[in-house]
């Protein structure tokens, strides 16, 4: 499971690193040469896909929750390996923790390493520690993958994009893991059900009836002796 978590925050790292120090911002290149596929460099200061909080303390609140977050999925993890819950389902919260580590190293310290990408063309460079665009906690989160697979055209002039977020490797993998449990929930705690144990049963011979000299040796026992009768 470390291994999982330290492999993903790995490629997310190292695609951060790089878009953020070769690409201009709002820059894109394909992928392959295919048209639905790009690279194209954008920064937020939210949640996932790029989705923000309107509020002067959002972006603070937002990196406390995902800190408190993360805290609680590593004990839950534990606890779920403890037990020893089908590794499926326990590689779908490594996913998820993993994906919230690697948003967080965003926000907590690019801010502190990194000039900020100009909007009107230049690259970001990587500077003394703590003389960046931002302070603990206010770094922006690097996003580059973009789909934009079909796009349609109403008769009204606006045009609707499937699947226009652009997100990073982070996101993928906390999706990745909410829909595994979500779609592979039944399958995993199913498995987990069939490798317990069953119980042993207890051989027919010894359980007592009515019949067997166990019981009629404890009815013997529980029964009162009688009384001496008179004699005349």
């Amino acid at each position: 499971m470390t291994l999982l978590v330290l492999v993903v925050l790995l490629i997310d790292q190292a695609t951060k690193f790089y878009i953020k120090t070769n690409f201009e911002y709002n820059s894109e290149v394909l992928i392959w040469g295919q048209e639905w596929a790009r690279l194209h460099f954008v920064e937020n200061e939210g949640m996932a896909f790029g989705m923000t909080l309107d509020w002067e303390y959002g972006k603070l609140a937002l990196s406390l929750f995902r800190i408190l977050m993360v805290a609680g999925l590593i004990f839950w993890i534990r606890t779920l390996i403890a037990e020893k819950m089908p590794a499926g389902f326990i590689m779908s919260v490594g996913l998820i923790t993993a994906g919230a580590l690697g948003n967080i190293i965003d926000s907590a310290i690019y801010g502190m390493i990194f000039s900020a990408s100009p909007y009107h063309g230049g690259l970001a460079e990587v500077v003394p520690w703590g003389t960046g665009y931002a302070s603990f906690l206010h770094g922006k989160v690097v996003d580059m993958f973009y789909f934009p697979m079909y796009t349609w055209e109403f008769p009204d002039g606006d045009t609707f994009t499937f699947f226009s977020p652009i997100f990073n490797v982070a996101d993928a993998a906390i999706t990745t893991g909410v829909l595994s449990i979500l779609i592979f929930q039944r399958h995993f705690f199913r498995d987990s059900a069939e490798s317990k144990p069953a119980e042993t049963p207890v051989p027919a011979e010894l359980i007592a009836t009515d019949d067997s000299p166990a019981a009629e040796s404890d009815s013997a026992e529980n029964q009162e002796p009688d009384q001496d009768t008179d004699k005349s």
